[in-house]
């Protein structure tokens, strides 16, 4: 902190702006300037945020810290300068089309190119080749590498790169993965909750009857009337038909499969598997695996679920539905809001490091012959066929967390008490709602003054037309003219950008570790007849060795936070200066701290704990 006087000939009057000029020395000095603070002769202090670079021969115009909206700008100087900084802003964040289809992201070809201010501090902590290599390392399973195309010899052997950490969910999952409740359980609480939905009717593709199932059912009724009370649930991976397997290593064929799973809610209110059908059209070569099969039949079935869930998870949950969203708000963000903009100081700290973040893994994850490629069989461009797919199911009302969870006909809690990921949603979801209405009537005294404000409109214009492709079945507003929605609109941004992507990442560790819970790619096509799978053949499927210590070394670097994460409802930028607002950010934290208090009490004694929507978990963005 530095502190100067200014001496002046004469009262300057209000002061309505502040400009830095930094000169530039024979070494590179980028200056970050945090804020600057005015005392006046009559000892008023005025503060001056900025949070951003300085560099080289530039100079920077500050307002002061007051949010105001377009209409609270009567001066000329004051309207120039908003106009200035977005013209300024639209320059430097261009939309780019990555792939066909794709939401639009940043133009820029890697990391460095991007605008400083939202460069990473230090670029080597998401190198991802390096941060694998060194989690291999850290997990001492890089001396398998030499091996990389040979098969394991047994599940055990898989042991060889496990990492026990004892009482942990990941040591669980290794023990008890075999088992029917491990798996059902996944489907509702492990890294991709969001794809179980109560079944209505069971489709015509998949022709289970009651004499197939009727082993596992515990009620004394038919299949139909398990269905009409509500007690039959369904997870179709019909996404993954007609996607193209991973042929990047002519050495190794790997496989995918588009399997439909039926499950039941059994008496304890556990969520089992009852049936499995590996392809979508149903036939004599595509026989439905049922428990009552042999044991290496239903087990290698529940492992195709298992690996295709994974593919699902990785492609559509966690790169369209979390980082690629997360992008396309940043993007609009810096486009349409000017920092003056209540919006914009309420948002930013959301959008931290995502551009940054997706940019690099367009350089060396998800590109041609990237990381990507090496492990998981929907590597080598059957990842972009999924996003393609997946694009129209991407619709607003699946942003808004209560929705979607009705959607599905998860909602009821006494129905399905063991859904954690729906109840701390919630919970979380109402927290950051609360919030943002808080924040908005603050700035707007109603709905007029909404519907006014027109930088607002340009940013969800922005959205729907570039990050949505201008698609009207994806339901993203077009306008906002409600207080109401704008509360909505603001939680579904805040919501996905922390909540969301916290839920489906930092679990990858505790559930895909164990390799035969979550094989990224499979090695042997899927079995199309019974009662010939043997321990060998299962063990064959699974990924070589190489594949799983690549695997693993992804799994555990993407579930680290970052050494400097603020986590959600942590503001220590202070965008906003008026006290309102910082009361409403201290009821938030209030309200939060609740949720963590509620959450832990809850997982106390529990074997399988439930902390990934715990707000002291969940970082404000999207940025690992």
């Amino acid at each position: 902190i530095d502190s100067y006087d200014v001496t002046v000939e004469e009262d300057l009057g209000e002061i309505q702006l502040i400009k830095i000029e930094k000169r530039k020395y024979w070494y590179q000095d980028d200056w970050y300037l945090k804020y600057i603070t005015v005392k006046t002769p009559v000892g008023d202090y005025l503060e001056f945020p900025c949070y951003r670079w300085i560099t080289d021969e530039k100079e920077i115009v500050l307002r002061d810290g007051r949010a105001k909206l377009p209409r609270d700008d009567k001066t000329q100087i004051l309207k120039q300068h908003r106009r200035k900084e977005l013209e300024t802003r639209q320059k430097m964040y261009r939309w780019k089309e990555w792939h066909p289809g794709f939401p639009l992201s940043i133009d820029a070809h890697s990391h460095s190119d991007l605008p400083r201010d939202i460069q990473f501090d230090n670029e080597k902590g998401i190198d991802f080749i390096l941060n694998y290599s060194k989690a291999m390392e850290n997990l001492y399973v890089n001396r398998f590498m030499h091996m990389f195309q040979s098969s394991w010899s047994d599940f055990a052997d898989f042991e060889k790169i496990f990492v026990r950490i004892s009482n942990t969910i990941s040591e669980y999952v290794m023990q008890h993965w075999k088992e029917d409740f491990m798996f059902g359980y996944q489907f509702l609480n492990g890294c991709n909750p969001v794809l179980i939905r109560r079944c209505t009717e069971i489709p015509k593709k998949l022709p289970v009857t009651t004499d197939m199932v009727e082993c596992s059912l515990e009620r004394n009724l038919t299949l139909e009337e398990e269905v009409k009370q509500g007690n039959i649930f369904i997870v179709d991976y019909e996404l993954l038909d007609g996607v193209d397997a991973n042929k990047t290593d002519p050495c190794t064929i790997q496989y995918l499969a588009a399997p439909i799973c039926l499950l039941y809610k059994n008496l304890e209110s556990k969520i089992v598997p009852i049936a499995i059908q590996l392809g979508q059209q149903p036939g004599p070569d595509n026989p439905i695996f049922l428990p009552s099969d042999a044991t290496y039949d239903w087990l290698l079935a529940k492992i195709w679920v298992r690996s295709s869930d994974f593919h699902i998870h990785q492609t559509v949950t966690h790169l369209l539905r979390t980082h690629l969203v997360s992008e396309v708000f940043s993007i609009a963000l810096f486009r349409q809001l000017p920092a003056v903009h209540p919006l914009f100081k309420l948002l930013v700290p959301h959008m931290r490091f995502t551009i940054a973040i997706n940019t690099k893994a367009r350089e060396q994850l998800i590109c041609e012959c990237g990381l990507f490629d090496k492990a998981n069989a929907t590597g080598g461009g059957g990842h972009v066929q999924m996003v393609q797919k997946a694009m129209k199911d991407l619709t607003y009302i699946s942003l808004c967390f209560p929705e979607e969870i009705k959607a599905r006909g998860m909602d009821s809690k006494e129905d399905i008490p063991y859904y954690y990921y729906r109840d701390d949603g919630i919970k979380v979801w109402e927290a950051i709602k609360s919030f943002a209405e808080d924040v908005i009537h603050i700035y707007y005294e109603s709905d007029e003054v909404v519907c006014e404000d027109v930088e607002l409109q340009a940013f969800v214009k922005d959205i729907y037309v570039y990050g949505m492709r201008g698609v009207k079945s994806s339901g993203f507003p077009k306008m906002i003219r409600t207080r109401e929605k704008l509360a909505e609109y603001l939680t579904v941004i805040i919501f996905t950008t922390s909540a969301q992507h916290a839920a489906v990442n930092f679990g990858q560790y505790d559930w895909c570790s164990w390799i035969p819970n979550a094989p990224p790619t499979m090695r042997c096509p899927p079995p199309t007849e019974k009662g010939t799978v043997t321990i060998e053949q299962i063990v064959e499927s699974l990924p070589d060795r190489g594949r799983s210590c690549w695997h693993l070394g992804a799994v555990w670097a993407l579930s680290q936070f970052q050494d400097t994460e603020l986590f959600l409802g942590m503001y220590p930028d202070e965008h906003f200066v008026e006290k309102t607002v910082k009361e409403a950010m201290t009821k938030f934290r209030k309200n939060l701290d609740e949720i963590v208090s509620a959450i832990t009490e809850r997982n106390k004694n529990k074997k399988l704990p439930y902390y990934y929507l715990s707000p002291d978990r969940i970082p404000n963005s999207v940025a690992v």
